[in-house]
Formats: structure tokens, sequence, C-alpha cells
């Protein structure tokens, strides 16, 4: 009695690290995958960074991939579709931001620009290591979470979360030493 192997499954040969099976991967399950993030997304834009995404974790997960669960089809639809509601749950968590008022663009956006403060805090932001700066404007600039920005800039959590609390410092005593040296200022004058 002759054993046969079964052939391995798309996935199956994607988790087993071969190039050539991502690629058989994006050409077969790509429409499948771009019609879900089309549908839950509102601009073809963000459609396209969320197949992205959900390509990156179909190919994390295949490994995962279990044909006597479900069909390869199945187990695509559940990552894209899980990928895309977690988007929404994102999208739904931060706060929506108004558009400047056009009175606020003209002649008052030279006086905001020429403001100490805004002087003060961009050249503590410049100051920074480039890793610091890059993850304090996504956390305050962008309103990421710790885990978005882990994602994105692909660091590890942690250290995204040593990053921005190290910068938080650093514009902080920056702050500070320009207080002080305005206030010995204004002493000596």
């Amino acid at each position: 009695m002759a054993l046969t192997t079964l052939p391995q499954s798309l996935l199956g040969r994607v988790a087993a690290g071969d190039p050539s099976a991502a690629r058989q991967c994006i050409a077969e399950y790509g429409p499948l995958v771009w019609s879900i993030a089309r549908r839950m997304t509102p601009s073809s834009s963000e459609a396209e960074d969320a197949v992205q995404e959900i390509f990156i974790e179909l190919w994390k997960h295949a490994g995962r991939y279990d044909p006597a669960q479900a069909s390869e089809p199945a187990f695509v639809t559940m990552i894209a579709r899980r990928r895309m509601i977690d988007r929404l749950r994102r999208a739904e968590r931060r706060p929506q931001l108004k558009p400047m008022p056009d009175s606020l663009v003209g002649e008052q956006h030279d006086a905001i620009e020429r403001c100490a403060e805004a002087s003060l805090a961009a050249s503590a932001l410049a100051a920074l290591d480039p890793r610091q700066r890059k993850v304090l404007t996504l956390a305050i600039g962008h309103g990421m979470t710790h885990a978005e920005i882990s994602e994105l800039t692909e660091m590890p959590i942690g250290t995204v979360k040593s990053l921005v609390r190290r910068a938080l410092v650093a514009v902080r005593k920056r702050v500070v030493d320009f207080g002080e040296s305005v206030e010995r200022r204004s002493d000596a004058g």
C-alpha cells in the first residue's frame, strides 16, 4: 500500500517561507481581500492600506491555517474581516478633528507661527534623537497609541513606550531650562 502525500496548501507554503507562494497568494486572494477592504473603508487609498495590512497579517498567521477547520478562502476572509474591524474600532476611538477655520489660516497663521511657545516646542522637538522625534510626533501629532506606533514602525511596544517617555522628559527639561533662563534674564534686567 503506497502512501500518498497531499499537496501542501497555499497558506502552508506561505508559512514555510516559499516566496512564490506569497506572490501566488496575492494573485489568488487579492480580489477577495480588496473587495472586503473596499466595502469597509470610505476611500480607495484607505482600502489599499488595509489590503497591505491584511496580507501582512495573513502571512504572519498563515501557519495557523488548519484545512480541517475551514477552507483557505474562509480563513483569508476571517483574517481580512478581523483586520478591518480592528481598523474601524481604532478609527472610532480617535477624536474627530475639525479643519482649521479659514479665518485662522491667513494673517493669524503667521502670528501663531511666530509665537514663542511654538518656536520653543519646535526647537525642543528638533533637538530630540530622530527615533524619539518620530514616535513623539506619531503619538502627539497624530494621536496614535503605543500599539499603533509599534505596528507602524515595526518596533517592539516596550521600545516605543521608552522612546516616548524619554522624548517627553527631554522636551520638558528643555522647556523648564528655557523658562529658568528667561526668569534669570528678567531678574538681572
